[in-house]
Formats: C-alpha cells, sequence, structure tokens
C-alpha cells in the first residue's frame, strides 16, 4: 500500500490537542461564538473541534477528515482550491486555516483568499497561522508539498488584495513544528510561549484578516 502524505510527513502527535487547546482561547477573540465557524484543510481537526460557534463546518480533501470530527463538527471532503463557494455566500462569521495556503501555486492561493472572502459575512474574519519563510526558510521545503513562499509582508499584502483589512499580524507566533519534541507539551508553556516577548524556534505566523 502507498504511504499517504499524512504517514510520512503529518503523522498525529497527541502533543497537538494540548496546543490547540490553549491557542482555541487565545484566538476566540476573533472567532465569534455566535456564528458559524469553516476550517479549510482541517486534517486532523484539533482546531475545529475546540472553536465554540454555532455551527462548525470543516473541509478537506484528506477522505480520512470525517474520522477526527468531534460531534456537532459537519466535516466534508472537498477541496478547498476550486468548492469553497458551493459552502453559499456571506455564511461565515470566521474562516480558519492552519498551515494550507503554501501547499497551493500562488494563482490557487490568490483564488483560496478570493473564495474565503466571498463565504464570509460582511466584518467576518479569515484566521491564518502558517509558516513564516522569514523565519523558516532552512526547513520551508522539507516539506515537499510547499508550492508558495509566504511571509509576513507577503501574505497580509495578497489578504489587502482580496478586499481584506488586517486586524493582526504575528511575525513570530509559534515554533516551525511540534514535530521531535522529546517531552510532553504542558499547557502553561504555551500560554507562557505566547505571552513572551521572545520566541525561540518561532517559524509560523499570525494573521488575521477582517472582510470589509
Amino acid at each position: 500500500m502507498t504511504a499517504s502524505y499524512h504517514d510520512v510527513h503529518l503523522t498525529d502527535d497527541p502533543n497537538r490537542p494540548v496546543v490547540w487547546r490553549v491557542l482555541n482561547d487565545y484566538l476566540a477573540r476573533w472567532i465569534p461564538s455566535n456564528a458559524s465557524v469553516l476550517e479549510i484543510g482541517a486534517g486532523y481537526c484539533h482546531w475545529i473541534n475546540g472553536v465554540r460557534a454555532a455551527t462548525r463546518i470543516a473541509v478537506d480533501v484528506w477522505p480520512e477528515l470525517p474520522r477526527f470530527a468531534a460531534p456537532g463538527v459537519d466535516a466534508r471532503v472537498l477541496d478547498a482550491s476550486t468548492e469553497l463557494r458551493s459552502l453559499g455566500a456571506g455564511r461565515f462569521g470566521a474562516v480558519l486555516a492552519s498551515n494550507l495556503l503554501e501547499h497551493f501555486e500562488p494563482a490557487a492561493a490568490s483564488r483560496v483568499v478570493a473564495d474565503v472572502a466571498a463565504v464570509l459575512a460582511p466584518g467576518g474574519r479569515f484566521v491564518i497561522i502558517q509558516p513564516n519563510f522569514r523565519y523558516a526558510y532552512r526547513r520551508y521545503f522539507d516539506d515537499y508539498t510547499h508550492r508558495s513562499i509566504f511571509t509576513d509582508v507577503s501574505l497580509p499584502a495578497l489578504l489587502r488584495s482580496q478586499g481584506f483589512a488586517i486586524d493582526a499580524c504575528e511575525p513570530r507566533f509559534l515554533p516551525y513544528s511540534m514535530q521531535g519534541a522529546r517531552t510532553p507539551i504542558r499547557p502553561w508553556l504555551v500560554r507562557a510561549y505566547l505571552r513572551s516577548p521572545f520566541k525561540p524556534w518561532a517559524g509560523q505566523m499570525l494573521v488575521v484578516g477582517r472582510k470589509d
């Protein structure tokens, strides 16, 4: 049997649910609890499973997606690069994406951002966590599926080109990867890292765009 991308590069990690529980609290300010929320490229669903929202939808091309969605999360296997608009115009109060846009060719990434704008309600936010090439260039192409380069300058520029205002941009937000952690990651450590002005090993950025 041929191994999949998840088998060789994105194996599940027991540290991820711990990290995402803390991140959900940190990111809740941009995710309205009374709205519909969509995560694109949801993978193991660690983010969307912990979101507080009226309706939660997770999408991914990965056929195993539904296995990982929590009760109450509507998991749909579809291609975010071509099928997002089928979910409904102006439907969502927030769209979430973690480590996704860099996997598309530049033109496709731009199209995804435009489609996200189409499915967001006015004032809705696009919350993005992803590698920042400025700080992750040594490891960026260790992932053989990376197709586009984004930095804390180019990604906000792409969002503005599609009509977004930028509510937040944290160039050094998280370490590039949790893979290789030698000990379990504790919630207090994640909280301390998010609060700290010093971010060792940071390679992920946070960008939040708002649809005007």
